[in-house]
């Protein structure tokens, strides 16, 4: 399986300390909360400053910058980072004190069939908010970045190098887990 890990160390790092600084301007976060689609996000301040924290090393940011408005986007409407399982994983596993997975089948499907980037960003949204904005922000920054990839190229011909087999892959077998120990 190809590496898909988009994000670099120096990412990383500006990613969760731009987040950080988020809770700190709540006037900024609020400014991208309101962002109905991420050309929107693209008008404001705090996408300057978002650009401007991300490493120059990686091209990627200021490239591609609607995948870029897409991240800083989602990760406004994050309240807390959610450190351990990846973005899909998380879709499936009950939050606390709940017994069903965050999303249900049929919307984890939908998300993964978004056929452009503004269906893709408002279904983004909705899974944050199903997870009651607790997200492992670098997961979903990563996945976003995947999703654009595949979304302005070619999708990779290997399914397994897919970002939608992988979000399956992830999903279902925290399903399963979940249905597993129901059982006992």
């Amino acid at each position: 399986m190809k590496d898909t890990n988009f994000l670099q160390e120096g990412d990383k790092k500006a990613l969760l300390q731009w987040h950080r600084w988020l809770d700190d301007n709540r006037g900024d976060r609020a400014r991208l909360r309101r962002a109905i689609v991420p050309e929107d996000i693209l008008l404001t301040d705090a996408f300057f400053h978002f650009l401007k924290q991300m490493p120059e090393s990686s091209k990627h940011w200021r490239k591609n910058l609607l995948a870029s408005a897409c991240v800083a986007g989602a990760l406004a409407h994050v309240k807390r980072h959610q450190e351990g399982k990846c973005f899909a994983t998380q879709l499936a596993t009950p939050l606390e004190g709940k017994t069903k997975a965050p999303m249900s089948e049929l919307r984890f499907q939908q998300l993964q069939k978004s056929k452009t980037l503004d269906d893709f960003y408002r279904r983004l949204l909705r899974a944050v908010q199903l997870l009651d904005s607790r997200v492992n922000i670098l997961s979903l920054a990563n996945d976003i970045l995947h999703w654009h990839r595949e979304f302005t190229r070619t999708i990779d011909r290997h399914p397994q190098n897919r970002l939608a087999v992988r979000w399956a892959n992830d999903y279902f077998t925290a399903l399963k887990d979940l249905t597993r120990r129901r059982t006992l």
